[in-house]
This record gives structure tokens, C-alpha cells and sequence, in this order.
């Protein structure tokens, strides 16, 4: 039996249980895990027999404890490659208001510059309290990743952008050498 315990913020408690327990269950049922949470605490405690499932769980949950849907979260099942990536903005700002602007770049207008790197990179991104987090397949999580580090370095988003389409048609291009 494996057990793994950890924190999730009480106010994403109420979305990790859902409606009337909708979520939870959700969770137990494709995992094939029990989930104890403690909403007084934020403390949830996952059990189960098989330490990859488990494993699978605490992405799941870490993934709504960072702002994801769980609709958004339970991508992280679909796929054993699936993985969630969290970049912690707070070691990269010192104020409340850097913090922000940080976060407000990563966003941009109308959530406009997150759909962007979302669609070019077919990841979801959550930007959520101090962290941004990213699921995705690997190779797609990184270049996620590697825009929102250039947002946060300062770089213009339409040079990010660019980056996005380079590695696009890259991407493209192996798979056409591949299946060629």
C-alpha cells in the first residue's frame, strides 16, 4: 500500500471534492485510489496499491490545487505521458506588484497571451496565486515552459511568439520526416 500526504490550499478544497463529492469520486474511479481530505487542515492523504496510480492522483491533485478546472486536470489521465509543470513566480519577484506584472504578461489582455502559448503548444496553463503550472506531453510542456520564462525575462510577446511558430513547424517537420 502506498500513501502519500500533502498540502492544498482550503480554498481549492471545495473544487478537489466538487459536487456533492463529484470530483473526488471522479478521481478515485480513474485512478483506482481512495482520497482522505481533511478541508479543516487542506490536507489530503492518497492511498493505493499501485504507486503509479497514486503517483497520477497527486498530479491530478496538485494540478486543481494550482487553479486548473478539473475537467482541465483530468487531462493528466488521458495520457501516461502526461505530465504537470510548475514554475514558482516567487523567487522572481520581490513585490506584490512585480508579482502582478509578472503574472499579468504570462496572462496578457483578455487571457489573450496564455491562449496563445495553450494553442501553439496544445498544453493547458493555469496561472494561479505565486506559480504558473503546465500540462502537457513533455516536449510540449518545455516549450511552454521555455515562452512563459521569456514573458517573465521581459522578452516582447511577439518575439515569444515567434519562438512558438519556429518550434511549431519544427515539431511539424520531424513528424513528417518520421512518417516519411
Amino acid at each position: 500500500m502506498t500513501t502519500q500526504e500533502m498540502k492544498v490550499s482550503t480554498a481549492r478544497i471545495g473544487v478537489l471534492i466538487g459536487k456533492s463529492g463529484s470530483t473526488k469520486r471522479d478521481i478515485e474511479e480513474k485512478t483506482g485510489i481512495t482520497l482522505w481530505i481533511d478541508s479543516e487542515e487542506g490536507v489530503v492523504t492518497i492511498e493505493g496499491e499501485d504507486p503509479i496510480a497514486v503517483m497520477t492522483a497527486i498530479s491530478v491533485v496538485q494540478a486543481i490545487n494550482r487553479g486548473f478546472s478539473p475537467e482541465r486536470a483530468f487531462r493528466l489521465l488521458e495520457d501516461e505521458d502526461m505530465m504537470l509543470d510548475i514554475i514558482d513566480l516567487a523567487d522572481l519577484s520581490d513585490t506584490a506588484r512585480q508579482l502582478e506584472r509578472l503574472r499579468g504578461r504570462i496572462i496578457g489582455k483578455a487571457g489573450t497571451s496564455r491562449a496563445q502559448i495553450e494553442n501553439m503548444t496544445s498544453t493547458e496553463i493555469s496561472v494561479h496565486g505565486k506559480t504558473v503550472a503546465i500540462i502537457g506531453l513533455p516536449e510540449q510542456a518545455e516549450t511552454a515552459r521555455k515562452a512563459v520564462e521569456m514573458l517573465i525575462q521581459g522578452v516582447p510577446h511577439e518575439n515569444v511568439y515567434g519562438y512558438l511558430d519556429r518550434k511549431k513547424k519544427e515539431a511539424k517537420q520531424s513528424m513528417l520526416e518520421y512518417y516519411s
